[in-house]
């Protein structure tokens, strides 16, 4: 009989999510030799190639894709049986504030293992413009928040930077017109920051768009009847980056940070921790191709 060791699973899983051992390493706290050396293991025990080693990016071989439901599963009823039998007993809400962008696909995640970890604490989750998120928080309304911006502000600190990209309709030609058309929400966080970049570009533009809908936003640059600006993960599947080379300025990266509300909270700063590993697992932007 052979038996799975949680310990090279919860390495082999990190490592398909990361799409290599390097972030890995770093979402584990440990070194990229003891990370590759459990995968070695992991494969010895099966006598399984897991990963297919011949691409710059690690994927999973077709044992490896079968192996990983199970490693998630396995890990789960792992997780879940210690959290119950161990835990102390916390109850209470918390309030995360998430921009729309930017919840998929880590926010999911991490409320599936928070509330494994924490049953009795219901995290109550509002999903809004940055803007309004950060109002939220000084007026005490939200416990904690993420944000999408180009730099952090005060108490604030950066867990990744996501590329930004002007975005169209799927064979969409609304980049080429002028002026440029644009279709954002009011209170979009990179609404300022486009017009910023247009502006010193010299190119000519208007708003076709002013609402607060973002259903509306999408709906108007689908029919490509304007451009819109989204970060490159965050993308809807019925649009696409707008490849228009010089054409249109460069509008770089935005940072997703982390803001908490004043005050020790254990509970708090779990769901923190939490966050911190979920997005700093997201591929930075300078090596999206890394092993």
């Amino acid at each position: 009989m052979r038996n799975l060791d949680t310990t090279t699973l919860r390495s082999f899983v990190a490592v398909a999510d990361c799409g290599g051992v390097t972030r890995a390493a770093g979402m584990l706290h440990l070194t990229q030799s003891a990370v590759s050396m459990q995968i070695k293991r992991l494969e010895e025990l099966l006598g399984l190639s897991l990963f297919d080693r011949n691409n710059r990016r690690v994927t999973l071989t077709a044992s490896g894709e079968q192996l990983l439901g199970y490693a998630r599963r396995i890990l789960e009823l792992n997780d879940e049986a210690v959290g119950r039998l161990t835990e102390q007993t916390f109850e209470g809400e918390l309030v995360l504030g998430v921009p729309n962008d930017i919840v998929y696909p880590v926010i999911p995640r991490v409320l599936k293992s928070f509330n494994t970890a924490f049953p009795r604490v219901s995290v109550n989750l509002r999903s809004s413009s940055t803007v309004r998120l950060l109002e939220g928080l000084k007026k005490g309304e939200l416990d904690l928040i993420l944000t999408t911006e180009e730099d952090v502000g005060p108490g604030g600190e950066t867990l990744c930077e996501m590329q930004l990209r002007w975005t169209g309709a799927v064979d969409g030609t609304a980049w080429k017109k002028r002026p440029l058309r644009l279709a954002f929400c009011k209170y979009c966080i990179f609404r300022p920051l486009v017009l910023r970049k247009l502006e010193a570009a010299g190119i000519d533009w208007e708003l076709a768009v002013d609402s607060d809908d973002d259903r509306a936003v999408e709906a108007l640059t689908s029919a490509d009847l304007a451009v819109g600006a989204y970060l490159v993960d965050s993308i809807p599947p019925h649009l696409e980056p707008v490849t228009a080379g010089a054409a249109l300025p460069d509008l770089g990266v935005q940072k997703v940070n982390l803001y908490t509300r004043s005050g020790r909270d254990e509970v708090l700063e779990e769901l923190a921790n939490m966050l911190r590993k979920g997005y700093g697992a997201v591929r930075p932007v300078a090596s999206v191709n890394a092993a």
